[in-house]
């Protein structure tokens, strides 16, 4: 443990080293709600920001073409920002002692492991009290209406989701940091929240 610290401290900037520690600090801290009743998560202004632009540039009387490039325009605008924000951060937190530290903590924030387990636990549990105790826990962690399944369909949806948003919320964003660092995981995160909330099928954003 004293060397792992030791890298912090000597700002070695070992991404294998801060993705363990970043992972750490998200299992034993998770999302605290107390934070986020005061601040707002990371992932708030980065929604927020491609909610303004989609409003402003994504108009129902334009054309195929320029509903085309405004999305582009979207994406790429908020991709660039994000990896430049990262990358700023990250000078930042060289200039300090234990910056690595500093970047773990922040990094921590954008994973979902800890947050994961305890929606999937709240799915075990309410099962072992009813039924529908189970088909409510599972209906906050998937995108289907529960009310048809049965005891096992619950719990297969409470396995299914945990192991797509396992994938979507600590693997690939663990990935991108040991790759890109901080500015790969905040562009992973830019590019899943572009896909949650333009990236659909339908008359608003198929072009």
């Amino acid at each position: 443990m004293s060397n792992l610290f030791s890298q912090f401290v000597d700002s070695s900037f070992d991404p294998i080293v801060i993705a363990f520690a970043v992972l750490l600090f998200d299992l034993l801290i998770g999302d605290p709600n107390w934070l986020y009743r005061r601040i707002p998560h990371p992932i708030v202004p980065i929604g927020n920001f491609i909610g303004g632009l989609e409003k402003r540039f994504n108009k129902s009387n334009h054309s195929k073409e320029l509903q085309f490039l405004s999305g582009a325009l979207i994406a790429l605008t908020t991709i660039i920002l994000a990896g430049l924000v990262g990358y700023i951060i990250t000078q930042l937190c060289r200039q300090i002692p234990a910056g690595g530290l500093v970047i773990a903590v922040l990094a921590s924030s954008l994973i979902a492991c800890k947050g994961l387990y305890q929606a999937v636990a709240k799915v075990r549990d309410g099962l072992n009290i009813s039924l529908d105790a189970g088909r409510d826990a599972v209906r906050h962690i998937v995108g289907r209406d529960p009310e048809s399944l049965d005891t096992a369909g619950t719990a297969r949806a409470g396995i299914e989701s945990l192991a797509e948003n396992f994938l979507d919320g600590t693997i690939s964003p663990l990935f991108w940091f040991v790759i890109l660092g901080l500015p790969g995981l905040l562009i992973y995160k830019a590019i899943n929240t572009l896909d949650s909330m333009i990236g659909h099928h339908n008359a608003r954003y198929e072009y």
